[in-house]
């Protein structure tokens, strides 16, 4: 990006952060690309949970991501959150849609506590921030759901359901995570995390989104882990295999022997019983 274009495109987001009016999740990424690149300002280390982390976006005139992204000759396709959806091709790629991300699941694990959060003032918070902070229409907002010490928070929107008005889950989930990272959008507006008049701090977050259409990874792009599970997975299953063979072996062998011992009892005693049988007959 061109030092004054970057420079214009900083001031419209501050202006817009300022206002409390959500920019979308794609100028938003552009903008700290250029924060990094001219050196004003350092990206935290963790400022995004997927597997890609921060890359310098190419968006619409409207915002939104283009469902193609390149970064030099290796391009993928990305869903309306700007995540990768596919493999990493060279430029012949083609995605002929920008799929949408209709479901998005925020994890968060808070700090050890005394006693556990109340479920109910927790979740009334939550739904209550997000929609006026965030400016998300409630219908949006599916659940939350507390199991100490692990918050979850679902938010789905259908593109049937999304009209022209309505903020896009996708910017919602991007701001929220800026909020409780402590990197907050809104400039001089913390999120103030407080549940009955208490502090609240997280240890972690994570941020899972499920699209409209299955994503098409092929098997060559399982990470390490991945792997890993299924190697243990099918040893496990070819070990228990072999050890149920050799167990019928050991059993099939017990019970041979155990009827030629007793065919071998079974003949002495025939033979005895007709040797007296002779005698007394004789």
């Amino acid at each position: 990006m061109e030092p004054l274009r970057g420079a214009a495109l900083l001031l419209l987001l501050c202006a817009a952060a300022c206002a409390q009016d959500l920019t979308s999740k794609c100028l938003l990424m552009k903008a700290e690309m250029a924060n990094t690149k001219s050196g004003r300002r350092e990206k935290p280390k963790d400022a995004l949970q997927d597997t890609d982390g921060l890359y310098d976006p190419e968006c619409e005139n409207n915002g939104l991501f283009k469902a193609k992204q390149c970064n030099g000759t290796t391009c993928w396709c990305v869903n309306t959150a700007g995540v990768r959806r596919t493999d990493k091709h060279d430029t012949d790629l083609k995605c002929n849609q920008l799929v949408r991300t209709w479901w998005i699941i925020i994890e968060m694990k808070h700090a050890e506590r005394k006693s556990p959060l109340n479920a109910e003032s927790l979740a009334k918070f939550l739904k209550e921030t997000i929609s006026s902070r965030y400016m998300l229409n409630g219908r949006f907002i599916s659940g939350v759901v507390y199991e100490n010490p692990i918050i979850t928070i679902d938010l789905k929107q259908n593109s049937s359901d999304k009209t022209t008005g309505d903020v896009d889950i996708a910017d919602v989930a991007y701001y929220f995570e800026k909020d409780v990272k402590g990197d907050s959008i809104f400039l001089n507006n913390p999120l103030n995390m407080s549940i009955d008049n208490e502090g609240l701090n997280f240890e972690s977050m994570m941020v899972y989104y499920i699209d409209e259409v299955p994503p098409e990874f092929s098997m060559k792009s399982l990470t390490a882990g991945v792997i890993v599970i299924i190697v243990i997975i099918v040893l496990a299953v070819v070990a228990g295999i072999v050890a149920l063979v050799l167990s019928r072996r050991r059993k099939g062998k017990y019970v041979k022997a155990e009827v030629i011992f007793l065919d071998g009892i079974w003949g002495n005693w025939a033979g005895w019983l007709e040797s007296k049988c002779s005698q007394e007959f004789w």
